[in-house]
């Protein structure tokens, strides 16, 4: 398929964005679009210190590898509420989240992005789709996402996936840490992701759930850095399937396979909640 790009001088300002994804509440088609959006985004260093710090990576001289993701975020915003785009923002689910760091992510200032959906697949509670975003310098691509988005209520033709990933043996405890009940709000400060869903019980119960439930992509970053130890400098990729969300406050258990080329992991809460699988691998 040959794919339209679209190349931005810089995201759109992000509170016209929400603004957009405000106001589409209804599915208005069932086809993704075949254009893309690109754009040159610089690291901050104040805001890369402040993600540091609320995911507990070291200054270690490369960006987080979950980082790039808090990098696109406006621009993986701006495609989804664009006008040709068929399926509200608000309402989406992130099932899964797979990151690929090709090269190491050292020695950046800026990458240069590129962002497109793709993959409409039926699925037993509507439809899925893949953001993929990748990131490249001189050379060429160093770093790529795939988030695999759920469509609920969607109609396609098809056999419907979305069977649940096997679950991995009992694996000795890595971690544990307390997801407080502000962590939403201080995520969405630093990653300006603000849906209403993460950051209060009262917006969230706008949406169905009872308490605020933590970013999907800061639960990820925390069990980046805690095995980052497990990890290669790159060449490797680190998937997660989310299962059920963290609601806030509460204590979370990270367990994983030891360290080598390979692994899985797992996190837990109390009463038995499996929060989110996952595995790396050499690519």
């Amino acid at each position: 398929m040959s794919r339209q790009w679209h190349d931005l001088h810089s995201p759109a300002a992000r509170p016209s964005l929400y603004l957009r994804a405000a106001s589409k509440r209804t599915i208005s088609g069932e086809h993704l679009p075949d254009d893309g959006l690109r754009c040159f985004i610089q690291v901050e260093p104040a805001n890369l210190d402040a993600y540091r710090r609320l995911c507990h990576f070291p200054d270690d001289g490369r960006l987080p590898a979950t980082y790039p993701h808090v990098m696109a975020f406006a621009l993986q915003l701006q495609l989804m509420t664009a006008r040709d785009f068929p399926f509200p923002l608000l309402g989406l689910v992130h099932l899964q989240n797979r990151i690929e760091v090709l090269r190491p992510l050292g020695a950046i200032e800026g990458l240069r992005f590129a962002v497109y959906a793709h993959n409409l697949q039926a699925h037993d509670k509507g439809g899925t789709f893949d953001l993929v975003t990748e990131a490249e310098d001189g050379i060429g691509v160093l770093w790529r996402e795939t988030s695999r988005m759920l469509v609920r209520g969607l109609k396609l033709d098809g056999q419907a996936g979305g069977h649940a990933d096997d679950e991995p043996p009992c694996l000795p405890e890595a971690t544990r840490w307390y997801a407080d009940s502000d962590i939403g709000r201080r995520y969405a400060k630093v990653c300006g992701d603000y849906n209403p869903i993460h950051l209060s019980a009262v917006s969230a119960r706008l949406f169905g759930f009872p308490t605020a439930i933590a970013h999907g992509m800061w639960t990820k970053a925390m069990a980046l850095a805690a095995l980052r130890g497990h990890l290669p400098h790159s060449g490797y990729a680190f998937e997660v399937a989310f299962r059920k969300p963290v609601r806030l406050p509460s204590e979370v258990v990270l367990s994983a396979s030891e360290a080598g080329p390979a692994g899985v992991l797992r996190l837990d809460g109390h009463g038995g909640i499996l929060h989110m699988l996952g595995r790396w691998d050499q690519l």
